[in-house]
């Protein structure tokens, strides 16, 4: 697997964990515990962020790509 090729299989991935989270997030009021339901937005906040952590980081691997070709 060449590297966008890798890059794109991320992305792709990324895409649908996302989805899933916003699957997620009105399922938790259902819960009725507020404290169980703290702790899921909390977790359910921190994740996202670290999936727009690797989404950045992909895509600067992408811009330096990019810049050695010129």
């Amino acid at each position: 697997m060449e590297r966008p090729e890798a890059i794109q299989q991320i992305r792709d991935a990324c895409r649908i964990i996302v989805q899933q989270f916003m699957r997620i997030h009105p399922a938790v009021p259902a819960l009725q515990h507020p404290e169980t339901q703290d702790e899921f937005y909390k977790t359910l906040h921190q994740m996202t962020v670290e999936l727009e952590t690797l989404k950045k980081k992909l895509g600067k691997l992408e811009r330096e790509d990019s810049s050695t070709v010129l």
